[in-house]
């Protein structure tokens, strides 16, 4: 059993949990990813890891609410535990001293940038940091990328924080302003990952892309995660998560991350159902006593 240390609503739909996992705490690197199975009747999910204490033994996982498993995670408490969390699994980032990076982070993107962003800064890199989001709620984990970014820009789609526009906007005056970075890490929606790399392609800008995002198993052994990088078959669990953006068929990518919403959405359906009726059951019994 993994104990959950703590567990905090950071944002709408998005939680925080600090997990008990000495070994993978102690083993971690950024980039990296584990496999949790939240309940012995559940399904195993991929999480990547936005922070690890190998002094106090616990791992940071950030889960946002968007299927059967992460929904009925959402309901757990400190004091709950995961039945298994294997890791931790994924070729970490590769880190050293490059110059300046630009790190591009969006929604549920920013919680694996975030020992990144550290990992860079630490190996004396200078990190400026683009973070966007739909609404400034949905714009996470500000005050911890502020404390790894030399230099922070927020956008939202609804101006309600920062700069009203995409993130690719931002990156543009930035580039316009300090010149092009000696690299640039972009970790979001797929659609948002194909801008970024769009952008920096014709500048000759190196672009990497995390694409945790359709992951399944975590293992090579489902063969959902598989994508195409250079005309060249690729897992992104054991080959990945990170690759060349310039070298990544994003169409296929965003083709192959729609192939389960049928049954995503048939689950969470299932899910709601399911846990109204609980709910009434509750409170009828409430009611009698």
């Amino acid at each position: 059993m993994f104990t959950i240390i703590t567990k905090e609503e950071i944002a709408p739909k998005f939680h925080r949990f600090v997990v008990q996992a000495p070994e993978i705490a102690r083993k971690h690197r950024p980039g990296q990813f584990v496999m949790v199975l939240p309940t012995g009747s559940g399904e195993r999910i991929p999480l990547t890891i936005a922070a690890s204490d190998p002094g106090a033994g616990t791992i940071t996982l950030v889960v946002q609410e968007v299927g059967k498993t992460t929904m009925g995670m959402a309901l757990m408490a400190a004091g709950d535990g995961f039945v298994s969390v294997v890791g931790p699994l994924g070729t970490p980032t590769h880190i050293e001293k490059f110059g300046t990076v630009v790190c591009v982070g969006g929604g549920a993107g920013i919680a694996p940038m975030l020992p990144i962003a550290g990992g860079l800064r630490r190996a004396g890199n200078r990190v400026l940091s683009i973070l966007g989001g739909r609404t400034q709620e949905l714009v996470i984990l500000r005050a911890e990328m502020e404390a790894v970014s030399d230099e922070i820009v927020y956008t939202t789609d609804d101006g309600s924080f920062g700069r009203k526009g995409l993130v690719t906007h931002a990156l543009a005056d930035l580039i316009a302003s300090h010149g092009k970075p000696d690299l640039v890490v972009a970790i979001g929606p797929a659609i948002m990952m194909k801008a970024v790399a769009e952008m920096t392609r014709p500048l000759a800008i190196p672009t990497l892309a995390s694409l945790n995002s359709i992951m399944v198993d975590g293992t090579g052994m489902c063969g959902a995660c598989r994508i195409a990088v250079d005309g060249q078959t690729k897992f992104v669990c054991v080959d990945g998560p990170e690759f060349d953006a310039h070298k990544v068929d994003f169409d296929l990518l965003i083709k192959r991350l729609r192939m389960y919403l049928p049954e995503e959405q048939a689950a969470r359906e299932k899910f709601l159902a399911e846990h109204a009726a609980h709910e009434c059951r509750a409170m009828a019994g409430v009611s009698r006593g």
